[in-house]
């Protein structure tokens, strides 16, 4: 298999902004006098977007007759504090190099607003993100594990499908994969255990950014693990 891009997520794959997301999400819940949440609590509810997670944090969820307005006050918070603590994981800048550097591209696709991935991506990796999208339902593009967001990045990229793999740290991404039919490496740095990760149908499973280095240049993804 001749990889000539790799697509990742975003949030728990590249940054950890879990501190961010759990400060926006308390910010919304204490302004409607909800109960706080636990930074392990939002660990879990992340991943669908930020509509996903004001209703798991929510008492009652989507059925809450506030929750429209809880959702507007999360995302209100979170535009103005996407950047307050987040950081890389350890080695994905390096990691994203050496990708460059043997000539593959490199995407991001995310459930967060599009305006804040286009904001984290040309912060930390304007120079070796070629291209990344977010949210934007708007347009058609549905999100994930919808494959959409994934399609038109790998367009944009010019690659097709035997020549992409994707990179992700929970189920979602699991899914997203498989229904853009191409292979998942799920990296266990993120949100989720890799125990969730296998019992969600993880095949490839990467512990650090030299490990995950190591599967793009060996043989283990061409002999057709998906």
């Amino acid at each position: 298999m001749k990889i000539k891009a790799v697509i990742f997520d975003l949030d728990g794959t590249l940054l950890d902004t879990l501190l961010d997301l759990a400060e926006s999400c308390n910010t919304a819940l204490r302004t409607f006098g909800y109960p706080e949440r636990t930074v392990d609590e939002v660990r879990n509810f992340v991943g669908n977007g930020l509509g996903m997670l004001a209703a798991r944090a929510l008492p009652g969820g989507k059925s809450n007759p506030q929750y429209e307005e809880v959702l507007s006050c999360l995302r209100e918070s979170y535009a103005h504090n996407w950047n307050n603590k987040t950081k890389p994981y350890p080695g994905i800048p390096e990691l994203l190099k050496k990708l460059n550097a043997e000539g593959i591209k490199c995407g991001i696709v995310s459930n967060k607003p599009d305006a804040q991935v286009k904001e984290l991506t040309k912060l930390f990796f304007s120079d070796t993100i070629q291209e990344a999208i977010g949210e934007n339902e708007k347009e058609g593009i549905r999100r994930k594990p919808f494959p959409d967001s994934v399609f038109t990045v790998m367009e944009k990229l010019g690659v097709s499908k035997e020549e992409t793999l994707y990179a992700g740290d929970s189920d979602v991404d699991i899914q997203t994969a498989a229904n853009a039919c191409i292979p998942c490496i799920s990296v266990t740095w993120g949100f989720r255990p890799k125990s969730f990760l296998i019992q969600n149908g993880a095949k490839i499973l990467a512990d650090t950014a030299e490990d995950f280095l190591k599967i793009i240049f060996s043989t283990r993804v061409g002999q057709g693990e998906k």
